[in-house]
């Protein structure tokens, strides 16, 4: 492989995020977001079955041991379950802006943990470039004025999204750890197995099987969310464990927060918002420190 590869499959990751988060987001504002949870899950597992079944013969992934499936089925109830229900709960409770914000601690959270867990090295390039291209996230993140919460909301929603970056931190670290040298796609489907699995227990436990019931009702839900599931869950999430295989989680984690920057272009031409200078001046910031990373 290239000498960035990793660096390029984490900006390839962030651009089809980006497509992810348009789609989900029409999905949503129609069935809600719990909905959208499960059923982009068990349609980019039918993506993943059909892919394994061409390749190997198989529905279900070859050639990993007990410890790489174990490990990535924790990192996919920790990604995809804690880590996304936090995010949800607190886009509820603080909305997405401060939700967001709170996200950019994910990428210094994964290159902690991967130090910690893995003995990942951070180099002082790389220090900085992750510093840039956060300073360029937030400024874009804080382009719009916030609702006024009180107290009780605010801390809690602030818990749900702190949460929902440790999630998000450790589902990464955790991915690299099981998948070692293994095909990045075949170790995707086994994290969404187990979120599935995950999201079907939270599901039963809260009694939310009602929910579904529109999904299936109106056709272009479904639409919204096979798209977003293509994108995500199936093309989204196995090109960020390539991204981690070649570089570092901290790297990859920052490279592919670059989501809020890469919106703004569709939010612009498809829902028709407005640019500020703080979007210009952020994204800028953003790209320049991300350009860092491949010097």
């Amino acid at each position: 492989m290239g000498q960035h590869t990793g660096e390029f499959a984490a900006l390839v990751t962030a651009f089809l995020w980006t497509g992810t988060a348009l789609a989900f987001e029409q999905a949503a504002k129609r069935i809600g977001s719990m909905a959208v949870n499960i059923l982009r899950l068990a349609i980019a597992l039918v993506f993943f079955c059909i892919l394994s079944l061409i390749r190997n013969g198989s529905l279900i992934p070859q050639g990993f041991t007990s410890d790489s499936w174990l490990w990535l089925s924790v990192s996919g109830l920790i990604g995809f379950v804690f880590g996304d229900y936090c995010l949800f709960s607190a886009y509820a409770l603080i909305g997405s802006r401060v939700s967001n914000l709170l996200m950019a601690l994910a990428p210094p959270m994964a290159a902690l943990f991967g130090w910690i867990l893995i003995g990942e090295q951070f180099t002082p390039k790389g220090t900085i470039g992750m510093l840039v291209t956060l300073a360029g996230i937030v400024i874009v993140v804080m382009r719009k004025p916030g609702k006024r919460l009180n107290m009780k909301y605010r801390v809690k929603g602030v818990l749900f999204g702190i949460g929902s970056a440790i999630g998000q931190a450790i589902g990464l670290v955790f991915s690299k750890m099981g998948m070692k040298s293994s095909d990045p796609f075949a170790a995707s489907q086994i994290r969404v197995i187990a979120g599935l699995v995950g999201f079907i227990f939270l599901f039963s436990i809260l009694r939310k099987w009602s929910k579904l019931i529109p999904a299936f009702t109106q056709p272009i839900n479904m639409g919204f969310i096979s798209i977003g599931s293509l994108l995500g869950p199936f093309l989204g999430v196995s090109f960020s464990l390539m991204a981690v295989k070649y570089t570092s989680t901290g790297v990859a984690s920052t490279i592919m927060a670059l989501v809020p920057v890469l919106i703004i272009p569709p939010a612009i031409l498809l829902l028709h918002e407005k640019i500020t200078w703080r979007d210009l001046l952020g994204s800028l910031i953003a790209v320049s420190g991300v350009a860092l990373f491949f010097l």
